[in-house]
């Protein structure tokens, strides 16, 4: 066992600053999608139409489905730590996850008072179990789940599925229909009526479209190896470690490439589109991720001056949850109509801009608050309420 890792594990710098990149990805993508009010200008002029285009294509192909990949593998990272640091002291912290993964029910509902339809945190609390019913197997166990979902089995069951009964339709969750009730109560501008509405709609649209688009199996399997990657210390210094993350990065750059041709072939067949394009997608978006994954991990160890410039992603990384749900109240008061509602006047340029003010007031705001507590609001609160009644922490 390393000796960094036999007492209670110390928070892994490079974990704080890769979340809060993943965080700030995720900021900048749904700033530009207006936190999935996807109402723009009408009436600009030519050259901004053509930038706005461009800005919106180079962020969606840059983070768009990468930044939640990132952020769903440092959730099981975090199960890991938390998981071990009860191990050595004799208890299982299971069942506590199981709680805490309630927890995280509560503040999904919190953020769907502002986010339309886009809740993240429901879809973790919701997958989550998986770490619960897996946090005793084995190494090779663990890994080989992840691989498994990975795959996307499900996806490749309706392709067989289909193939053998060209009759045969996945099932119609009604995602568009939901989308577009959703964008309906948005619309009225009515504060207390888009509340009303979200916790149910928005949120039953928001995992009808995880399990659509492939994210509901794909999140299991980043879970599953976040965890099997703390389990292996992997996000530790040392050349063993950096020889297996460059090994990952030349990997997935060499499959990027045709995953993304065969992706886009696939798109223009509207009989293979719904399955089996779908795991390309999930594959080629995949492979991305961990070009950026094990890009940054290398640089972060290797050069001292990445270190630097990447300060204020491990700060804002540490209060990745109040920083997540206050993008989303940001957002809101930005972009809906029952805030400043921007939406209709901003195309993707400005909206960039926008997400990057807002990027720089959160930045400012966790080095603020981290001056002065060693968690962030939301982060003690989650903590505090994950131990209550139990003298273990």
């Amino acid at each position: 066992m390393n000796p960094q890792l036999t007492a209670k594990q110390p928070r892994v710098e490079v974990v704080d600053a890769l979340r809060g990149f993943a965080v700030m990805a995720i900021l900048l993508v749904h700033s530009v999608e207006h936190f999935n009010f996807y109402i723009y200008p009408t009436d600009q002029p030519d050259w901004l139409a053509w930038l706005d285009r461009s800005v919106f294509c180079g962020v969606f192909a840059l983070m768009a489905g990468k930044s939640y990949a990132i952020f769903a593998l440092l959730f099981g990272f975090t199960f890991y730590v938390q998981w071990s640091n009860q191990r050595r002291q004799g208890r299982d912290f299971g069942y506590r996850f199981l709680w805490r993964l309630l927890l995280l029910v509560g503040f999904a509902s919190l953020n769907s008072v502002f986010f339309m339809a886009g809740d993240v945190l429901l879809l973790f609390a919701a997958v989550g179990i998986i770490l619960f019913l897996v946090r005793n197997c084995s190494d090779k166990v663990v890994l080989g789940l992840a691989v498994l979902f990975l795959l996307q089995p499900v996806e490749w069951f309706h392709y067989a599925a289909g193939a053998i009964d060209p009759a045969y339709r996945a099932p119609d969750l009604g995602v568009g229909a939901l989308f577009g009730e959703a964008i309906a109560y948005t619309q009225q501008g009515d504060f207390l009526h888009f509340v009303r509405n979200n916790l149910l709609t928005g949120q039953k649209a928001s995992l009808f479209w995880a399990i659509d688009a492939g994210r509901y199996i794909q999140t299991a399997g980043l879970f599953l190896l976040g965890f099997y990657f703390g389990r292996r210390q992997l996000f530790l210094g040392g050349e063993r470690n950096m020889r297996r993350w460059f090994a990952l990065l030349v990997a997935s750059a060499v499959l990027y490439a045709p995953l993304n041709q065969l992706s886009e072939l696939v798109a223009g067949d509207s009989a293979l589109q719904p399955t089996l394009g779908t795991v390309l997608d999930m594959w080629q978006k995949l492979a991305f991720t961990f070009v950026l994954v094990s890009s940054f991990v290398l640089l972060y160890h290797r050069f001292e001056g990445f270190r630097r410039r990447v300060a204020d992603l491990r700060t804002y990384g540490r209060m990745s949850l109040s920083n997540y749900i206050g993008q989303s109240i940001l957002g809101a008061l930005v972009y809906y109509p029952f805030g400043l509602g921007l939406a209709t006047r901003c195309g993707q340029t400005v909206s960039l801009l926008i997400g990057i003010a807002m990027l720089v007031l959160q930045i400012a705001c966790c080095k603020w608050w981290l001056k002065r507590h060693r968690q962030g609001p939301l982060e003690w609160i989650w903590h505090k309420w994950t131990w209550i009644g139990s003298s273990a922490k």
